[in-house]
C-alpha cells in the first residue's frame, strides 16, 4: 500500500536478519525499496536471508551502515544501546534515517545518533513472529507503534509503515513503557494464562498423574484433545473481549458463584505444579473487581493469596 507521502524508494540495511529484521525487509522490498545488505550473526538468520531476502549481501555492521539510506535495527531490547553505539562508531552518513523496531524504547535512546545527523524512528511492529514468511502477510494486519522527534520523523515513520500495509499509531515517548507492558500483559501474558489452562485441563482428561488414556474420540486416542477442547472457546472469548470489552465476561467470577470458585481454587491448588492456582487467583480476582463481585468472593480470593 502506497502513501502520497511515501519516501523516495531507499536502499535498505537490516541490522540483523532475525524473525522481525527479515519480515521487515521482505515487506520493504516488496514495496519496491533496495534491501541491499543485512547483518546474519546465526546460520538460521543467513538461512532465512537467503531464501527470502536472495538480492541483500550479508555484511559486517560497518558494511551495512556504510551503503544505507534506510538502517532498521531490528535487535532485541537489551541489545539495543550497544547496536546503536557502533552504528555511530561507524560513521554513518548524516541524513541516514535509522529506525528500531524495540517496543519499550521511542526515539531518546536514538540520541547518539541524532547527534550526528540521522534521522531517528522508532517502528514496533505489534506482531509476533515465528521466523516464516506468514510474518510478512500478518504485517498487513498489524499496527505499528511509532514515535518520532518531529514532525518529519513523524512522516517518514508513517509513510514506510504504510508501505509495508501497517496501520501507524502514534505513541509518545513518555508512554512507550506503558504501550509495551499493555502488549506484554496481553499477549505474552495470554499464553502464560493458556498454559497454565491446558495443563490443568490435561490433568483433567487424563488424571494429575497421567493414569488415563488421553481421551475417547470417535478416532480413537488423542493426545491433543485439551487444545481441541479449549482453543473454540479461547478464540471465541478473545473475539468477544475485542468487541464487547468488559461485558463480554462470563463464568462464575461474573455471577458472583462464590461457591464454585472456591472448589476450584482446591482443585487446582491439588494439582503438581503449585504455582498453576496463583494465576487462577490473581486473575480471578481482577475479574471480581470488574465485575462488581460481592464482598464475599473478594474476601475468598484473598484469604488464598
Amino acid at each position: 500500500m502506497s502513501s502520497p507521502m511515501a519516501p523516495a524508494r531507499l536502499r535498505v540495511g537490516i541490522i540483523s536478519a532475525g524473525r522481525v529484521g527479515t519480515a521487515l525487509g521482505e515487506a520493504l522490498a516488496s514495496a519496491g525499496h533496495d534491501v541491499a545488505s543485512l547483518t546474519a550473526r546465526s546460520p538460521q538468520s543467513r538461512d532465512r536471508a537467503v531464501l527470502r531476502l536472495p538480492r541483500a549481501r550479508v555484511l559486517d555492521l560497518p558494511g551495512v551502515v556504510a551503503g544505507s539510506q534506510l538502517l532498521i535495527l531490528a535487535v532485541p531490547d537489551t541489545e539495543l544501546p550497544g547496536v546503536v553505539d557502533a552504528v555511530a562508531a561507524a560513521g554513518p552518513r548524516p541524513g541516514t534515517i535509522v529506525a528500531h523496531t524495540a517496543g519499550a524504547h521511542g526515539v531518546a535512546i536514538l540520541e547518539p545518533l541524532a547527534r550526528l545527523g540521522l534521522v531517528t524512528v522508532a517502528l514496533h511492529p505489534a506482531m509476533t513472529f515465528v521466523g516464516t514468511s506468514d510474518d510478512t502477510a500478518r504485517l498487513a494486519s498489524a499496527c505499528f507503534g511509532i514515535t518520532s522527534a518531529d514532525e518529519i520523523g513523524d512522516a517518514i515513520a508513517a509513510s514506510l509503515v504504510l508501505e509495508m500495509g501497517g496501520t501507524p499509531v502514534r505513541i509518545a515517548e513518555a508512554d512507550r513503557t506503558l504501550y509495551h507492558a499493555a502488549l506484554a500483559h496481553g499477549a505474552n501474558n495470554l499464553i502464560a494464562l493458556v498454559t497454565d489452562a491446558l495443563t490443568a485441563l490435561t490433568a483433567a482428561i487424563t488424571g494429575p498423574a497421567g493414569e488415563r488414556s488421553a481421551t475417547a474420540t470417535v478416532d480413537g486416542p488423542d493426545s491433543g484433545i485439551a487444545q481441541r477442547v479449549l482453543g473454540p472457546l479461547v478464540r471465541a472469548s478473545l473475539e468477544n473481549v475485542l468487541e464487547m470489552g468488559g461485558d463480554a465476561l462470563t463464568g462464575p467470577v461474573a455471577r458472583d458463584d462464590t461457591e464454585a470458585v472456591r472448589r476450584h481454587l482446591a482443585a487446582l491448588a491439588a494439582l503438581p505444579d503449585r504455582h498453576l492456582v496463583d494465576g487462577y487467583r490473581a486473575l480471578s480476582a481482577r475479574a471480581a473487581v470488574q465485575s462488581g463481585a460481592s464482598r464475599e468472593l473478594h474476601e475468598l480470593l484473598e484469604e488464598h493469596a
